[in-house]
């Protein structure tokens, strides 16, 4: 029976797997069922746009042509309208005369015939008739705006869409991924594309090393209009194992296929606060943790001056019995919450930022075993901080062992947080001035957690991130510090 329960349990195993293949493959075809339905659309909208375009320059242009002609047609016609009207008034002074003189003909008393006679002979002279030109002025020829537009319906007859750009391809030696950034090159795609004027490069987070997207994984994210072979993605969090990327070419206006996805692993160190561990007067909300005093009387600064006037640099208010709610919980004057992802082997790096209104606050690492509830960071063996307060005067100092070095150093806006495990090294640096803080140097024998003192304002953290790039200057730097020594 055993064994037919594994053989069931394999099967059953085999069917889920293949029932989550089916499935993304399902979320895939509908996925370009929906984007070929919205291309589809777009396209035509497109067409209609660009026809509209090439009918409305036809149409300037045959306005603007026959304004041409209409305008000559008027200009002639008005030129041979002039001349006519001048024809028929001297035609009619010439039929006047002509009649006038065939009557002198019939004159007979000759003084009186000498006198039409000689006036016939001045009007003749001043006649219309003899001083107009006797042919039109101007032609009826309009050859001059002759049109032939065969070889622009030729190409009208050529029109057609333009070729699709064929699909980069990424050059995978060319990747580079460090300070949290990616950059990704790829060869031009040219050939039957026609000219391509700009690229689409999509990016997409993965657990998986594979192209295929899982349910419930992120969707592709795009960056558009990129004009040159290469990209630079920036500023990202490595939440993911990898990170998929592709790129497509586009002309005018068609995009083609996109290229054969490239996948990148992504390594940092990811955690988030525990909030299980937190002081119950600690907010915790995502990578942000405040101080919310439960009581004003025990924990307002301007009434607890006095108190603490000529106690240390950094106080802490009253112990109270509201922390002990959770077993885990820390409580009293440890103000701590831990990170929720040990580390047990490799290098880890992350940020803080204190918030405004802060007085008081610690990073560093501790073994989660060996914190008590009520133990501060940086007093007992299992723990190591850097802490910094503003309370009464500005002070910077690390702390390990219930032993404190003060640093000289303002207090940075941005710490930066590395452990390499397996080195037994732990370092704080002012990432703003790229200073090394101060640097532990021990071996760690048990699994470590971020760790975290909060009392007045509240701190963030940044998390995902790979080991910056200058870090190898003060690793390579604090080692030689070290073999100068030994």
């Amino acid at each position: 029976m055993d064994t037919q329960k594994e053989a069931l349990c394999r099967i059953i195993s085999t069917l889920s797997n293949k029932n989550e293949e089916l499935q993304t493959f399902l979320d895939s075809v509908d996925d370009t069922l929906t984007g070929l339905q919205e291309e589809s659309s777009k396209v035509l909208v497109e067409l209609e746009a660009e026809l509209e375009k090439l009918s409305a320059v036809l149409d300037e242009k045959g306005a603007e042509l026959r304004g041409i002609i209409k305008e000559e047609s008027k200009r002639k016609e008005a030129e041979l309208q002039k001349q006519r009207s001048e024809g028929k008034s001297a035609l009619l002074s010439c039929e006047e005369l002509l009649k006038f003189a065939n009557q002198t003909l019939t004159i007979s008393e000759e003084e009186e015939f000498l006198k039409a006679a000689k006036d016939i002979k001045e009007r003749v002279t001043m006649a219309p008739a003899f001083r107009l030109t006797a042919r039109p002025i101007v032609s009826q020829n309009m050859s001059q705006f002759t049109t032939d537009f065969s070889a622009e319906r030729a190409d009208l007859q050529k029109l057609y869409f333009l070729p699709v750009p064929r699909a980069p391809e990424i050059d995978v030696s060319s990747l580079v991924v460090c300070d949290n950034n990616i950059t990704v090159a790829w060869q031009p795609a040219d050939g039957n594309g026609g000219q391509v004027e700009r690229y689409e490069a999509e990016y997409r987070k993965t657990n998986r090393n594979s192209t295929l997207r899982a349910t419930g994984e992120a969707c592709w994210e795009k960056i558009d209009d990129i004009r040159e072979t290469s990209v630079t993605i920036s500023g990202l969090k490595f939440d993911s194992r990898f990170i998929s990327i592709r790129v497509r070419a586009k002309n005018k206006t068609a995009a083609g296929e996109f290229s054969d996805p490239v996948v990148v692993e992504t390594k940092a160190y990811n955690f988030g606060f525990d909030a299980a561990t937190a002081h119950t007067e600690l907010k915790v909300v995502n990578d942000t943790v405040t101080w919310e005093p439960q009581g004003v009387k025990g924990h307002d600064p301007r009434l607890r001056g006095k108190e603490n006037k000529y106690r240390s640099a950094t106080p802490s208010p009253k112990k109270t019995t509201a922390g002990r709610t959770g077993r885990d919980r820390f409580a009293g004057e440890s103000y701590t919450v831990l990170g929720d992802q040990e580390m047990t082997n490799d290098f880890h790096y992350w940020e803080l930022r204190p918030l405004a209104d802060w007085k008081s606050f610690s990073v560093g690492v501790a073994y989660r075993a060996s914190l008590g509830r009520y133990d501060q960071l940086g007093k007992s063996a299992g723990s190591w901080c850097l802490n910094a307060s503003q309370w009464l005067q500005s002070s910077l100092a690390v702390k390990h062992n219930n032993k404190a070095k003060v640093l000289d150093w303002p207090i940075p806006q941005r710490i930066g947080i590395y452990c390499d495990y397996e080195n037994g090294e732990l370092f704080f640096l002012d990432v703003d001035r790229l200073r090394l803080l101060h640097t532990f140097k021990t071996k760690f024998s048990q699994p470590l957690v971020p760790a975290f003192t909060v009392w007045c304002g509240g701190i963030t953290i940044t998390t995902g991130l790979q080991v910056p790039s200058f870090m190898g200057n003060f690793r390579s730097t604090n080692r030689s510090l070290s073999d100068l020594s030994q």
